[in-house]
């Protein structure tokens, strides 16, 4: 994942886009922030907020024009958020002394602005902070005299001016009225201020400048000529400002200050000699492109303020603060448990990746981050830009793969669990008894095999009696988890393989029954003719076995992840349910839907989001869950969520008259469950032998330490072998204390270490624990 690349992906993500408020605001407050603080009532911090990028917050928190709040979408459901009444609560009740510390520079500048209006006055506050020395010269008797004559005391009290005044001459600018600057030679003459001067704006708003033709080009009708953007004139050392706007234009103090800003970055960077617009902000976006679910907040209208001609009192501006949404998208982390639990978003956690993935010495603390993520696609579908971060995630993976810094604990239980079913113990492929080729080639799956494997044996006899041409079976793995854990020269092994087999049955059509070997096909062979299960299903008359449903039975529907997009599966799974008489209940609709904590190996990456994953999901409805993918249904019986499998009731097994409550099968039963679905249809069906494996030991195992083991993802064949290996070598310890006996075994990176005692019946297991690494010498 080069710079580039991850540049681009950064650039997808718009979370760190600034809100439509503070877009339209030209001092870009941060209004988003300043209303979070005052909605938890700390007005100091909100103050602190607005006085960071405001010269005159007491001015200004009285007359602003608010522009911000022609960009709020609050407008759109209830009314935009009344920001500037906000604002002057928060001025009145905090804004008592303000302390500003200028930078200290070792050469300072020298530089005149001329006229004392709101624009010129804050390119004099910006300059100062800068540490340059500012002297202001004002024709009129008072700074600020528009605003004097313009505004009544009751809208702009005179204390609030002399309060920002007094903050400019804490910073040592020298204002002067009654200093008229003129057009010829003398102290106030513009050639002496050019000779003395290292910089001057003349911010002289809507006046003409007639005076000044001889020193700086004119416009036609007799103003200051100078660039929009830069506020440069003609000479090297003028600049022009104060904000008179269009003609008809509504005065708006808000741009006043915005154009003395303007000029005084371009006066800074010529004092420094830099460019005047290299790498600066533009200065016409006016609108956002954070997106924002509008739908998602109620309307709900503006407070109304007790006292109109007072404004908000404290608690009104709380309540009315709390109307802020506040703008944010997150549209992926609010659907997805794993950014949740990562505290992130696409752009962040895209940064994290590469800088965990260029590390060439030192901890890469994001690997596990990298490999928690389960591959759904769910990002994907919610972000207005489409920005996938299952890709992202998985191409980090296989970089760690060739780059040798995978973490050998994340993937090996399931790698070596897709090697068993791929395994001579497990996999086949077989015409349809009494037939020599195949139309069809059923593709039940690892998952389903190993979860049920009664119903994939009543299942395919279905299928060999309902359709033409021989219905052949392949018993094998679709390669997914090989493909999730980023092992690519795996997984084109495991393709290569399928593709030989499916060759080898005469290329029939592949009937799958698991929507993730459906997808998986389709990624890695197009060329192969490939359908689910369902649509076949859905046209043909339910199977004679189909259990009977007591009418009003409700479920609540779960899609899987892999299948989000595959509306001919959704559309056939529901009229299934329909015709069997469920009921079935919605949970988000199936593009919508969420994976069940299996997909992209998080289960045994990182089990802590799994659950969490699987929990917020099983949350959504009180209703019982209804599956047509094995894992889901599984991983949901796990965590305590009754579930039941389509299949339940399609393919009913003798005794189980509640399917919701099967609980899951476990690793080690899934293993053994495809081992004898093996034998069995070859013994039955096929009329072949097998031998099963005796077991090397008998074992007895408490549900608990089961349970335990399970969790820790302990075989019981891994158990057996080190009881045997132990009981056959003598290489075992005995724990006074207790009397049991401790033992352990390697096996490739697998270290597994058992405690129990030997009885009548066999080796009594009491616990079970171990760790996967490869342990390395130093040489």
């Amino acid at each position: 994942m080069d710079s580039d690349q991850v540049k681009r992906l950064e650039a997808r993500c718009i979370e760190e886009q600034p809100p439509a408020c503070e877009v339209s605001c030209p001092l870009h407050v941060d209004v988003r922030a300043m209303l979070a603080k005052v909605k938890l009532g700390d007005f100091p911090a909100a103050f602190a907020l607005y006085s960071r990028v405001v010269p005159f917050p007491a001015i200004l928190g009285h007359i602003c024009d608010h522009p911000c709040e022609a960009g709020c979408r609050r407008a759109e459901a209830g009314g935009a958020v009344r920001i500037s009444q906000i604002e002057r609560t928060l001025v009145d009740e905090t804004c008592s002394t303000l302390r500003r510390q200028a930078q200290r520079i070792a050469r300072p500048k020298h530089v005149t602005v001329v006229g004392a209006g709101l624009s010129g006055l804050t390119a004099a506050f910006d300059l100062a902070m800068k540490g340059h020395k500012v002297t202001v010269l004002e024709a009129d008797a008072h700074p600020l005299e528009r605003l004097h004559h313009d505004y009544e005391p009751h809208i702009l009290p005179p204390s609030a001016i002399a309060l920002d005044l007094g903050s400019l001459a804490a910073l040592g600018v020298d204002i002067r009225c009654r200093s008229r600057v003129t057009g010829g030679e003398g102290p106030l003459g513009l050639a002496s201020l050019i000779e003395d001067q290292d910089a001057i704006l003349l911010a002289l708003g809507p006046g003409v400048a007639a005076a000044f033709a001889p020193t700086i080009k004119l416009s036609d009708n007799g103003r200051i000529e100078i660039d929009p953007d830069s506020r440069a004139t003609s000479h090297p050392k003028i600049f022009g400002g104060g904000y008179h706007g269009a003609l008809g234009e509504v005065y708006s103090p808000v741009k006043s200050i915005y154009d003395g800003r303007r000029a005084a970055g371009s006066i800074d960077r010529f004092l420094q000699g830099a460019s005047l617009m290299a790498n600066r902000d533009g200065t016409k976006a006016t609108t956002s492109c954070l997106y924002v679910n509008i739908e998602a907040h109620p309307a709900v209208p503006p407070v109304e303020a007790a006292n109109s001609k007072i404004g908000y009192t404290p608690d009104e501006a709380i309540a009315e603060a709390d109307r802020c949404f506040p703008c944010n998208c997150l549209e992926c982390t609010k659907a997805c448990a794993y950014l949740t639990h990562y505290k992130t978003y696409p752009k962040r956690a895209v940064r994290e990746i590469h800088n965990n993935l260029s590390i060439v010495m030192g901890n890469r603390k994001a690997n596990r981050m990298i490999d928690s993520c389960t591959l759904c696609g769910l990002c994907e579908t919610v972000c207005p830009t489409d920005l996938a971060m299952g890709d992202v995630c998985l191409e980090a993976r296989r970089e760690m793969v060739d780059n040798g810094h995978m973490p050998a604990s994340h993937h090996d239980f399931a790698l070596r669990d897709m090697a068993d079913s791929r395994s001579h113990r497990s996999a086949f492929v077989r015409h349809q008894p009494g037939h020599d080729a195949s139309a069809y080639l059923f593709f039940p799956g690892c998952q389903l095999a190993a979860s049920a494997p009664e119903q994939v044996q009543k299942l395919y006899q279905h299928l060999g009696e309902t359709l033409a041409g021989g219905v052949g079976l392949m018993m094998d793995c679709c390669g997914a988890p090989a493909h999730w854990a980023g092992r690519k020269a795996l997984h084109d092994e495991v393709v290569a393989h399928l593709r030989e087999s499916w060759q080898a049955a005469g290329q029939p059509e592949i009937i799958t029954a698991c929507a993730t070997c459906l997808s998986m096909f389709r990624k890695t062979m197009p060329d192969l003719p490939v359908r689910s299960l369902w649509p076949l299903l859905a046209e043909a008359p339910l199977p004679k076995s189909t259990r009977p449903v007591a009418p009003g039975t409700v479920f609540a529907i779960h899609d899987p992840c892999t299948g989000r997009h595959e509306s001919e599966v959704h559309t056939a799974v529901r009229s299934i349910a329909a015709d069997i008489g469920l009921t079935v209940r919605e949970i988000s609709g199936p593009e919508l839907t969420t994976c069940c904590g299996y997909g992209g190996l998080v289960t045994f990456a990182n089990r802590e989001v799994a659950d969490a994953i699987v929990d917020k999901r099983a949350a959504e409805r009180p209703e019982d869950y209804l599956a047509y993918c094995a894992m889901c249904r599984d991983n949901f019986a796990r965590r305590g969520k009754r579930s039941a499998h389509l299949l339940d009731f399609l393919f009913p097994v003798e005794g189980d008259t509640d399917p919701a409550a099967r609980p899951d099968p476990g690793f080690s039963n899934r293993r053994d469950n495809r081992a004898r679905l093996k034998s069995r249809l070859l013994r039955e069906l096929w009329g072949e032998t097998m031998q099963d494996p005796d077991p090397e030991w008998t074992i007895l195992i408490s549900d608990a330490v089961r349970a335990d083991m399970e969790r820790k993802l302990i075989l019981t064949d891994e158990v057996c072998a080190v009881v045997a290996h132990a009981e056959t070598s003598g290489q075992k310890l005995k724990d006074r204390k207790s009397g049991h006996l401790i033992a352990t075994l390697r096996t490739g990176p697998v270290t597994t270490w058992v405690e129990y005692e030997l009885t009548d019946e066999g080796a009594l297991i009491h616990r079970a624990y171990g760790h996967r690494m490869d342990v390395e010498a130093q040489k």
